[in-house]
């Protein structure tokens, strides 16, 4: 229903198509149409947080490559991303739409990396059948289609260069079973997600430790030391929550992992990704702000690199730190039959990966559409949520941030650092692709 849904608006956006290509116009609504089909398989693939960012992030660049050449006024990633390829103009197609391309390139790389990528190919193909039914001709979609299959094609190897491909042959990681350490949590006890990730080539960051954040409180059993008071902080939070802090947790809890318990049997719950639900949050400002296609695509783009640059530092620092989850310690060294709200992701604690990726996303939305930018949040919608509204995208990026303490899944310094070091990452992405100086943060309290 959802993609019948699409391609009603794409037919109706499209109608009298029958003027030539350069009157063939498309609009911000494709974009964002294109990156909800890809969250449709990264659900059905259960796509893990980070490996989502990184299959929006060169989706998004093969779609930017194509308009960068053909849009004097849009700068190409050559000389901004790390060794983004020079890519040329094919030199063989002429009567394409450039817009068409730009999609078609996207969902030609989408459909190539993720693992469900028959879903895409079929919505592609229907996407095309309605271009045909709207008057666009044979000879158009042919062209675009090879335009943008050519450019696909060097953005595929510049995303196999980055090295992710070569995480599978790296040991299997053991926790090391000590007491400050992290384990993995009921109900599914999963693997940790993507040790590796820090291994992989970043878009913008020197390395991904340019911006380590403070080491976390150490782990101590001593009642007066500051981990102890993290952790008793968190077990009293989770046992007098009230009925709003529940429903900002569970807006904001975008666990592709969680495991739903029904006496002996589990079922799975599939849930979009932190990543997903920011992209969804950009295409709802594009279309309130009616931006045109050409800039939706760049703010796309720009926060799915912030989005990626963000999950490697967070990540990073997840694997060096280790530290133990909230449901571990509490359980061991207050209540053992505690749970909190939310399941526990499989990954070390600190930092925040929600209050990373969240702050990184709203420094970079901020720049494009405002300070005090208002807007309501249907995105979890689909998804059997109520909409939320926000002020702005740093308030949502707050509220995203100490959900996760709501949640139980967070100690608080977790989080504030995790904004911290989203706001450095974004601001960094900003500096490197649009030449914004470096600004203080805006995050309430810091």
């Amino acid at each position: 229903m959802r993609i019948l849904v699409s391609f009603i608006l794409i037919v109706a956006s499209l109608a009298a198509c029958t003027k030539p290509e350069a009157e063939l116009k498309f609009s911000n609504e494709h974009i964002s149409q294109i990156t909800a089909q890809m969250t449709e398989a990264m659900v059905n693939d259960v796509t893990n947080p980070p490996l989502a960012a990184r299959f929006f992030a060169y989706a998004c660049l093969a779609g930017h490559e194509v308009v960068s050449q053909n849009d004097s006024s849009f700068a190409t990633m050559r000389g901004v991303l790390k060794a983004y390829p020079k890519i040329e103009k094919p030199a063989d197609v002429s009567g394409h739409s450039y817009q068409l391309s730009a999609l078609l390139a996207m969902m030609e790389t989408a459909k190539k990396m993720q693992p469900s990528g028959a879903m895409l190919e079929e919505y592609e193909l229907q996407f095309l059948d309605s271009c045909r039914q709207s008057g666009v001709s044979e000879d158009i979609i042919a062209s675009s289609l090879k335009y943008a299959q050519e450019v696909s094609q060097h953005i595929l190897a510049y995303a196999k260069a980055d090295k992710y491909n070569q995480i599978s042959n790296y040991p299997r990681y053991t926790p090391d079973g000590e007491n400050d350490s992290w384990y993995p949590t009921p109900p599914g006890f999963f693997a940790p997600v993507e040790p590796y990730f820090n291994t992989i080539r970043p878009f913008t960051l020197d390395t991904c430790e340019q911006f380590k954040p403070v080491a976390p409180a150490a782990f101590s059993t001593d009642k007066d030391s500051e981990f102890f008071k993290l952790m008793t902080e968190c077990y009293k939070q989770g046992i007098n929550l009230s009925k709003d802090h529940q429903e900002i947790a569970m807006f904001w809890d975008c666990n592709p992992f969680a495991l739903q318990e029904s006496g002996h049997l589990m079922a799975g719950m599939k849930k979009i990704s932190p990543g997903a639900h920011w992209l969804g949050i950009t295409g709802i400002a594009c279309r309130k702000d009616n931006v045109s296609f050409e800039k939706a695509m760049r703010v796309n783009t720009v926060v799915s690199v912030a989005l990626m640059d963000g999950f490697m530092a967070c990540w990073d620092e997840k694997f060096r730190s280790n530290r133990i989850r909230p449901e571990t310690a509490i359980r061991k060294h207050i209540d053992p039959n505690w749970k909190p709200l939310l399941q526990t992701p499989p990954f070390p604690e600190y930092l925040s990966g929600h209050s990373t990726i969240s702050a990184a996303a709203a420094v970079v939305l901020t720049h494009y559409f405002g300070d005090d930018f208002a807007y309501e949040d249907t995105v979890e919608m689909r998804y059997g949520l109520p909409a939320r509204k926000f002020t702005s995208f740093h308030q949502a990026a707050e509220e995203a941030a100490i959900s996760r303490f709501y949640g139980g899944i967070h100690y608080k310094d977790a989080i504030e650092n995790g904004l911290t070091q989203g706001l450095q990452v974004g601001n960094w992405v900003l500096q490197k692709v649009e030449k914004v100086p470096t600004k203080k943060g805006t995050i309430a309290g810091m």
